[in-house]
C-alpha cells in the first residue's frame, strides 16, 4: 500500500512538472474563448495531507513589540477615493478579564508621516482611535478588551506612485519602522499589475508558506475572501476547541479566543503594511457574543470604503480600471434587503468605459462541486445571480471551501459564454485541513435538507430538471461547469493586461512561487455580451 502510494505521488509529481514545463516552453495559456473546457480533477497529493499545525505564538512575528505603544498589526486598505488610503494599526496590549481598566484611546495619538519615496516624510495625517470588547455569556472570566486601534485616512495621493510612511505617536515617541506602498493606477487604461486572491488563511505553517509565496510575487493589491484568523475555533482559554470541552458547547461559535486576532495581525503585517488589503467576511468572522452582537472584531480591525453602502459587510471600490463588488453572505441579501438595493444602485452606476472590468467577491461559492458546503449558498444565488449576470460581471471570487476550483463561464448551472468565471480560492492555510471529497462521487451527494448554512438560513435546494443531472440534486460525474479542481493549499494572482484580457494563475504551496499550476486568460467580449 505504501509503495503504491509513493508510486502514485511520483507519477503525480511528474504529471504536474510536465504541465509546468509546457507552460514555460510555450509561454502561452488557454483563453476562455477556447472554452468551455473538459472538466479536470487533479489527483490528491497525499504527501501534503497531514496534521495542520498552528504557528507557535512565541515566534518572533507573533510577539508584541518591546517598546510600549509601538505600532503593531499595521495594515493598508483602499478608500472610495483613488487618491486616498487607509492606514490602521494597534498600540498597547489587549486585556482579558472582568476587573480591568481599558486603555484610553485618547492617550496615544494617531499620526501618519508620509511622502513620495525618497523625498522625505514631510506630510502628516491624523485620525481616530478606539477599542472594542468581546463579551461572552455565562459570566465567562475571559472577556476580552482590545488594545487601541488607530485609523488614519491619508489623502491627496498621486496615482501609481510609491510612497513611504511611518505611523504612531511622534510625541512619545513611538513610531513604526518605515514602510512603503504603491497607490493604485488611474483608470481606464491602467490596472494593478497583480491582484493576489486567497481565503481561509488561519495561522498555520501552511499560512506562512502561502504568504511567503504571495509576497514573492509582489502583488499590488490583496483580496482576502473570508475566514481570516479562525479565532472562533479556539476556546477562551486559548486551546483549540473540539466543540465538546468548551464552556458552552451548545453554541461553540460564541466562544472565541480574541488574542488569535492579534497574533494573526502581527504575522500578516509582512503583507498588509505594504500591500493594500481588502477583506470580506466569512462565517468564521461572525463570532457571536453576548447581546447577540456579531462581526465585532471584523468591523473594528479593518477599514472599509463603506460610505456609500453604509455597511462594512458589503461595499465596492475601484482599483485602476477594475470595479470590485464585495458582497455579504451572512446579512440579508433578498431583493427587499438594503444590500440588494445598494447593489442595484452600485452596478447601475458602474461606467464600463472607466472601469471595464467588473469583479465580484463573497465568501461561500455558488459553483463548488466539493461535498463540504455543496450548494450551501443556493438561496443567495437564486436572489442575486440574475442581477450580476445582467450587469456583466466578469469574474467571481469565493472562499469557504478548503480547496481550489475554477469554473467555465456559467449562468444558472448552464454553460454560457457571457456568464462569469467563478473561482474558489479557500485553502490559504486554515486550521481545518483540505477538503478532498466531491459531491459527484458515489455516496457523497448531501441530503438537500442538510445543505443550508445555519447562519444564512432558508432552504432553496432543488433537483436539476435538465442535462446529465436531471432529476438529481448532484451530478454523477464532475459537472460540465467545473473546468478545474484541486485539493491543495495556495492562492491566486489576477493580472489584468488590458480592457479585454486578464491572466489568472493558481499557485500551490508545494511548488516554486514562479510556477502557476492552473492558468487561463479570461477574455471579455463587450460586443457579444453587453451589460
Amino acid at each position: 500500500m505504501v509503495l503504491a502510494m509513493e508510486s502514485l505521488n511520483r507519477l503525480l509529481h511528474c504529471w504536474i512538472l510536465l504541465i509546468s514545463l509546457l507552460f514555460v516552453v510555450n509561454g502561452q495559456f488557454p483563453t476562455t474563448l477556447e472554452g468551455p473546457f473538459k472538466p479536470v480533477t487533479v489527483p490528491v497529493n497525499y504527501s501534503i495531507i497531514g496534521q495542520v499545525t498552528s504557528l507557535p505564538v512565541n515566534d518572533n512575528p507573533l510577539l508584541s513589540p518591546e517598546i510600549e505603544f509601538q505600532p503593531q498589526q499595521i495594515s493598508l486598505s483602499l478608500s472610495s477615493d483613488l487618491s486616498s488610503v487607509w492606514v490602521s494599526w494597534i498600540t498597547g496590549e489587549y486585556q482579558i478579564g472582568d476587573d480591568i481598566e481599558p486603555l484610553d484611546p485618547q492617550s496615544v495619538a494617531s499620526v501618519v508621516q508620509y511622502g513620495v519615496y525618497k523625498s522625505g516624510r514631510n506630510n502628516l495625517a491624523a485620525g481616530s482611535s478606539f477599542i472594542y470588547s468581546q463579551q461572552y455569556p455565562n459570566e465567562d472570566p475571559n472577556n476580552y478588551t482590545s488594545g487601541i486601534i488607530h485609523r488614519v485616512l491619508v489623502t491627496g495621493l498621486d496615482p501609481d506612485t510609491m510612497y513611504e510612511y511611518q505611523c504612531g505617536d511622534p510625541s512619545i515617541p513611538a513610531m513604526s519602522e518605515v514602510h512603503y506602498f504603491r497607490t493604485m493606477p488611474s483608470p481606464p487604461k491602467d490596472y494593478p499589475s497583480r491582484v493576489a486572491v486567497v481565503g481561509g488563511l488561519g495561522l498555520t505553517y501552511n499560512t506562512s508558506t502561502t504568504i511567503s509565496h504571495m509576497a514573492a510575487n509582489h502583488p499590488d493589491l490583496a483580496l482576502l475572501v473570508g475566514d481570516l484568523s479562525f479565532a472562533d475555533l479556539y476556546c477562551t482559554n486559548g486551546t483549540l476547541c473540539d466543540f465538546q470541552n468548551c464552556s458552552f458547547p451548545q453554541s461553540p461559535l460564541q466562544e472565541t479566543y480574541q488574542p488569535r486576532w492579534d497574533h494573526w495581525g502581527r504575522f500578516m503585517q509582512i503583507l498588509t503594511a505594504t500591500v493594500p488589503t481588502m477583506v470580506i467576511e466569512g462565517d468564521h468572522e461572525i463570532e457571536k457574543q453576548a447581546d447577540d452582537l456579531t462581526f465585532t472584531a471584523y468591523n473594528y480591525r479593518f477599514a472599509f470604503p463603506s460610505d456609500e453602502s453604509g455597511s462594512t459587510l458589503y461595499y465596492s471600490f475601484n482599483a485602476g480600471g477594475i470595479h470590485f463588488v464585495m458582497l455579504g453572505a451572512y446579512v440579508p441579501y433578498d431583493k427587499s434587503s438594503d444590500q440588494y438595493k445598494w447593489l442595484e444602485r452600485d452596478l447601475f452606476n458602474v461606467n464600463r468605459s472607466v472601469t471595464p472590468w467588473l469583479v465580484a467577491a463573497w465568501h461561500p461559492p455558488w459553483y463548488s462541486t466539493y461535498k463540504d458546503h455543496y450548494r450551501e449558498a443556493e438561496c443567495m444565488r437564486v436572489e442575486m445571480e440574475e442581477l450580476l449576470y445582467k450587469h456583466g460581471v466578469d469574474i467571481v471570487f469565493n472562499g469557504h471551501v478548503n480547496a481550489y476550483e475554477r469554473s467555465n463561464r456559467v449562468y444558472n448551472y448552464t454553460l454560457d459564454p457571457c456568464g462569469p468565471v467563478h473561482i474558489t480560492v479557500g485553502s490559504g492555510g486554515n486550521e481545518m485541513n483540505l477538503t478532498l471529497e466531491h459531491a459527484d462521487e458515489p455516496g457523497n451527494c448531501p441530503d438537500p435538507s442538510n445543505t443550508p448554512d445555519r447562519f444564512m438560513g432558508g432552504s432553496c435546494g432543488f433537483n436539476f430538471t435538465s442535462g446529465p443531472a436531471a432529476g438529481n440534486f448532484c451530478w454523477n460525474e464532475q459537472p460540465e461547469y467545473s473546468a478545474y479542481r484541486e485539493s491543495s493549499f495556495g492562492y491566486g494572482i489576477l493580472e489584468v493586461k488590458n480592457q479585454t484580457h486578464a491572466l489568472w494563475l493558481w499557485y500551490r504551496n508545494q511548488d516554486r512561487y514562479s510556477v502557476g499550476t492552473d492558468g487561463i486568460y479570461i477574455v471579455r467580449q463587450p460586443d457579444r455580451c453587453p451589460s
